[in-house]
């Protein structure tokens, strides 16, 4: 069973569905419950949209801010400061080359980076993704993503995604590596590298 990384305010002891929009053109997110309402915004930062991501929840008062560090690798930090003592966790690709997507997940406590704590399996591209315990030889599934198929996302340019966060698991941290997901495929399509 997972713990809070982010805010345990959204762990929920029962499987939560979300719908992730995502605006095309802006690149920001928008996550709602299933009852229309806006639990989190993802937002780029100002004049930096692909280096610079800030998670908002609860009426704007909080937030995570996470950024690239390096070409593949992303850091999330707790509230507006990018401080190593904020660090939550860092993100990266588990190898340079790839067909599809993995990513692993280091916790800030987890300074060796021996072993992941968690893993991302899929693509943006592929519409699909799961995220995994990192530690356990077990396939433990903590949260499922797959593309939700609506006529006004064609029509107003707008992906739609919905993810399964399981019981326990901490949805912020789940909506924060699926934007950390886009980031990195669609930053790799931009080069060239092919990495979707």
């Amino acid at each position: 069973m997972a713990q809070a990384i982010i805010s345990p305010h959204f762990c929920s002891p029962y499987p939560v569905d979300l719908g992730i929009i995502r605006q095309v053109l802006s690149g920001n997110f928008s996550v709602k419950d299933v009852n229309g309402n806006i639990v989190f915004k993802v937002k780029g930062a100002f004049l930096s949209l692909r280096e610079r991501r800030v998670l908002v929840w609860e009426s704007h008062c909080h937030s995570s801010k996470f950024k690239r560090s390096t070409h593949h690798r992303w850091e999330v930090y707790r509230g507006d400061s990018t401080d190593s003592r904020n660090l939550v966790f860092s993100v990266k690709k588990s190898s340079v080359v790839q067909l599809r997507t993995n990513l692993h997940v280091f916790l800030a406590n987890n300074k060796g980076e021996y072993a992941p704590d968690f893993k991302v399996k899929g693509s943006w591209f592929e519409q699909s993704c799961v995220v995994y315990s990192g530690k356990s030889k077990s396939s433990n599934i903590f949260a499922e993503m797959h593309k939700k198929h609506t006529v006004t996302s064609v029509l107003f340019g707008k992906d739609n995604f919905m993810v399964t966060v399981y019981p326990g698991v901490d949805q912020a941290l789940i909506v924060a590596l699926i934007v950390i997901l886009n980031e990195i495929n669609f930053s790799d399509s931009d080069s060239g590298s092919g990495g979707g």
